[in-house]
């Protein structure tokens, strides 16, 4: 495609990628491609059913922006795996990043990227926002936690990277994220705006080197964070709007030459603090290519518009939108379009295709991995006689922790899985039991040898950690399993076994059922004990990452 043939209008339209709200295409979306040419979509949980349907919108998808704009669709998902999975359930969804580290194998890592670049290819989706190479140094970080692969930078290397590999083997655009780094937060860009007070140096030494080896990787797409880096751009703007850090840092000193994107625009570190709008004017001029706006069509419209208005004003000049729409359509031609560099493989959404998704290879390979990645934190197994009567299973519905999560359908719950799995009595709580629930599970627990409790995100929701603690003050024989943040496990007070399993989906449940019945024993790499060590300072206050006012 000779960009000269493109109106200003069509330009910006390659820049920009939006969402919508239905599993099927909207009138507001089909308004935005033909009125704008926005010419890229991302899809999220409320865009999928099952696999069929996706397969069939995304060949919509691909056939509505085409006719429109003349050139292929980019369709993205975050698709991390873990608590971060768009896919419906019959696919195959791997575990996520500290699960899978928790195996100790990499090889487990580049097989998750493989699997669910296969699984993506087949259903027409050809860009991943994934892998996360955030190193999760704050365990208080609300929003990244689980989906990094760890607390050092060796680790998210040692894991991120084969991650990265397999889906690029697979022929999937990969975008690593959140670069500089989001792991030494406390604030939810989601929902505030995140600031790092670290020097380049400090930066260069810890968050910083996940990204420089998987730019020697050969990643060809990167994801820019909504936070402040005072110490890298004296201006009050976060990476996204700063060229000191997408321009002079990323595409200079680090010498990045691929495609650089942003996170959502309208998370509220920018749209609250700066506008959507004006946030995308910024962004590109900062030196960003593909802009996100993924939610609001009277936003989309209004982003266009802004840039419009801004190129023939002069405030934008138009070698910068030349430059992002050739490299927007140089991916596009290797990734969206008939003869990309990967083969075009099965048309997309055929029936074909959808065979080879969430087929018997790849569900066993991801159960594997979710096997492997339970740990036993502390303490003994207990031993659970099916039927027997003498072990009650009490936890919480699963919620969605964060924004970054997806959103809960008809997922399983965690007491009725393990209680019907092992024949036992079970008990759902409040996500936040007052102290009268509290009062009343241990009333009912009286009655058993065993209480097996599940924990999700307890620090978060500190009934959970009361119930567990006075559980195990009134005589219970307590089993603990942290279903979200492994942390959760340092503020218990006698438990008598701890296992952690990273996240609350099918997945971990089904290989934890497996273990309690004695069919395997957990083998993650945490190992006894050693899990409390790498939790030092958890109780600390956080200094860094406060919310700008």
């Amino acid at each position: 495609m000779d960009i000269r043939k493109l109106s200003l209008r069509e330009k910006i339209g390659q820049l920009i990628v939006t969402g919508f709200a239905e599993p099927n295409m909207t009138g507001d979306l089909r308004r935005l491609i033909s009125d704008y040419k926005i010419g890229n979509l991302i899809l999220f949980s409320h865009n999928v059913e099952n696999k069929k349907q996706l397969g069939s919108l995304c060949a919509e998808l691909h056939r509505f922006v085409r006719e429109q704009t003349g050139i292929p669709a980019l369709i993205s998902i975050d698709q991390e795996g873990g608590r971060v999975t768009r896919l419906p359930a019959d696919a195959a969804n791997v575990p996520g990043a500290m699960a899978i580290a928790s195996t100790g194998r990499p090889e487990n890592a580049y097989a998750a990227g493989r699997i669910t670049a296969r699984e993506l290819r087949a259903l027409g989706i050809r860009f991943n926002l994934a892998p996360v190479l955030d190193i999760n140094n704050n365990p208080r970080n609300p929003v990244i936690n689980v989906r990094s692969y760890g607390e050092t930078a060796e680790t998210v290397e040692q894991y991120g990277l084969p991650m990265l590999q397999g889906l690029m083997d697979g022929g999937v655009l990969a975008s690593v994220k959140h670069f500089p780094g989001h792991g030494d937060t406390a604030v939810d860009s989601h929902l505030g705006l995140p600031a790092i007070h670290k020097s380049l140096e400090e930066l260069s030494e810890l968050e910083l080197r996940p990204f420089v080896q998987a730019f020697r990787q050969g990643a060809e797409c990167v994801t820019i964070a909504h936070i402040l880096f005072p110490a890298l751009e004296p201006e009050k703007v976060p990476a996204t709007m700063s060229r000191a850090i997408v321009t002079d840092l990323l595409k200079r000193k680090l010498e990045y030459n691929g495609l650089v994107i942003s996170d959502c625009l309208e998370m509220d570190a920018i749209r609250r603090f700066y506008g959507t709008a004006e946030g995308a004017l910024g962004a590109l001029k900062a030196g960003i290519h593909l802009l996100f706006v993924s939610h609001t069509p009277a936003l989309v419209a209004e982003t266009s518009e802004r840039i419009e208005k801004a190129v023939r004003d002069g405030e934008l000049p138009m070698p910068v939108i030349d430059e992002a729409v050739e490299k927007v359509l140089y991916y596009k031609r290797k990734y969206g379009g008939e003869n990309e560099e990967h083969g075009t493989g099965p048309a997309k959404g055929s029936e074909d295709a959808l065979e080879a998704v969430g087929g018997a290879v790849h569900r066993r390979a991801a159960q594997a991995i979710s096997l492997e990645s339970v740990c036993l934190v502390r303490g003994e197994l207990p031993r659970i006689v099916p039927e027997s009567g003498d072990t009650l299973f009490v936890g919480c519905l699963p919620n969605r922790p964060d924004q970054a999560s997806s959103r809960v359908k008809a997922a399983p719950s965690f007491a009725d899985s393990l209680g019907e799995a092992l024949a036992a009595p079970h008990l759902t709580i409040a996500i936040d039991p007052s102290d009268e629930e509290i009062g009343r599970t241990l009333e009912i627990a009286s009655r058993y040898s065993n209480v097996v409790l599940g924990l999700f995100n307890g620090l978060d929701h500190p009934g959970q950690i009361r119930l567990a603690n006075r559980l195990a003050a009134v005589g219970c024989r307590v089993t603990a399993i942290a279903l979200g943040k492994p942390y959760d496990l340092a503020s218990l007070e006698g438990a008598a076994c701890e296992l952690a399993v990273f996240e609350y989906t099918a997945l971990s449940l089904a290989s934890l059922a497996t273990i309690l019945r004695g069919e395997a024993e957990p083998t993650g790499r945490i190992g006894i004990g050693s899990l409390a060590d790498r939790m030092d300072g958890i109780r600390r206050e956080p200094t860094e990452g406060r919310e700008a006012n």
